[in-house]
């Protein structure tokens, strides 16, 4: 989810309207592919109301998940009572994770990276916090491929990312994992229509290793 603040809790206000709508156009399904292959200990950043919890496989042990929305984080501890597996929500951003270094197996992004003040900050993070072989699990929307779309979409993104919590429209993400200095493994590209009326941008969904020492 867009990585909110308690100074833009309006716009977690207005997420947790929209994300169940979201949902039901395929992002639930989308979350549920996302996560498949997670495992041991995982640490989910930008959790917002908790729609990854319940997708979560028996070989995850535990969820550290973090959300800075005030609004968002009460609606993704109700959710973490009912998860399949231990899930624990505080309050936290991604470019400061709560946990030591090469502690955790699996970091899940779900339309997070679009939305930090500083991806490759956050990345870092991440690749601090993975033992080595641990993944990253993505999903998230990216710059278009197709020049005019690109184009809109750089035209548009200073106004839409003081409006929607953070996000970037045209954020090439998987560029920006790699050269954090993960392995990307199966990265899917599609397009996917987020709500009525919207036009089909850009997503990816996949995973990136830490290299083994």
């Amino acid at each position: 989810m867009p990585e909110t603040s308690q100074g833009n809790s309006s716009y977690g206000q207005y997420f947790a309207r929209v994300g169940p709508r979201m949902d039901a156009r395929g992002a639930a399904a989308h979350r549920r592919r996302l996560v498949e292959a997670a495992y041991g200990a995982v640490v989910e950043i930008g959790a917002g109301y908790g729609a990854t919890f319940a997708y979560y496989p028996s070989a995850v042990t535990s969820v550290l998940a973090l959300e800075p929305d005030p609004t968002l984080r009460a609606l993704a501890l109700a959710e973490a009572a009912e998860a399949p597996v231990p899930v624990a929500v505080h309050d936290g951003v991604a470019e400061s994770l709560p946990a030591a270094d090469e502690t955790v197996d699996v970091v899940v992004s779900s339309l997070v990276l679009c939305s930090v003040a500083d991806q490759s900050a956050v990345l870092a993070e991440v690749l601090r916090v993975l033992r080595p072989g641990g993944m990253l699990l993505f999903y998230e929307h990216v710059r278009s491929e197709h020049r005019v779309l690109a184009a809109v979409e750089d035209l548009l993104t200073p106004l839409w990312s003081r409006v929607g919590g953070g996000c970037h429209l045209n954020r090439d993400t998987a560029a920006g994992i790699a050269e954090a200095g993960l392995t990307l493994q199966n990265v899917e590209r599609f397009g996917f229509s987020a709500l009525p009326g919207n036009p089909r941008l850009a997503h990816i969904l996949g995973a990136a290793a830490k290299p083994r020492e």
